[in-house]
């Protein structure tokens, strides 16, 4: 069988530990898929913090979702939908308010951050969790008033982590 006939396998790459230091391939298995899925808080929150995804089999395996165009686009409509919700003059659904003052005032900056989602360029796991935190925390400066967070400086900082360029510029 020609190599070009062969099915495309989806790989992860880590950090090599028992032969040396080095980045090696392995195959992405549909355990490590489910334990991504299971534990994805907790690998968002360590992507987010900086944890490269080439650390740990499950890091990686979580960056490949993270990073998948259909998941930032997916992440990128909960966003939007939360902005077209915060422009509305009806209750937010759900159990937790909107802070919708914060929310509409800082309307360019995550704008700029959908975009960046939108990209069809890669961009770093890291970002896209950050994204998806603050998008999901409770007690972050979407939904509760005495958050102290300033919600345009943080957006524009994830905004800034998603621009794969700008490892590349760092790099150079």
């Amino acid at each position: 069988m020609n190599t070009s006939d062969a099915p495309h396998l989806p790989v992860l790459l880590v950090w090599h530990r028992h032969h040396g230091e080095g980045l090696v391939t392995r195959p992405l298995r549909w355990w490590d898929r489910l334990e991504a899925r299971v534990l994805a808080p907790s690998l968002d929150r360590r992507l987010a913090a900086g944890l490269a995804p080439e650390s740990h089999r499950r890091l990686a395996a979580r960056a490949v979702v993270l990073v998948s165009p259909d998941h930032r686009l997916a992440l990128a409509r909960n966003w939007e939908h939360l902005l077209d919700t915060a422009g509305g003059s009806g209750p937010a659904p759900g159990r937790v308010p909107l802070c919708r003052e914060r929310i509409t005032a800082a309307e360019p900056a995550l704008r700029a951050m959908l975009a960046a989602l939108r990209a069809p360029l890669p961009v770093p796991a890291g970002g896209v969790a950050r994204a998806r935190l603050l998008l999901s925390d409770g007690a972050g400066p979407l939904y509760n008033r005495t958050c102290p967070t300033d919600l345009v400086a943080v957006v524009g900082q994830v905004t800034g982590e998603l621009d794969s360029s700008a490892d590349l510029m760092a790099s150079t």
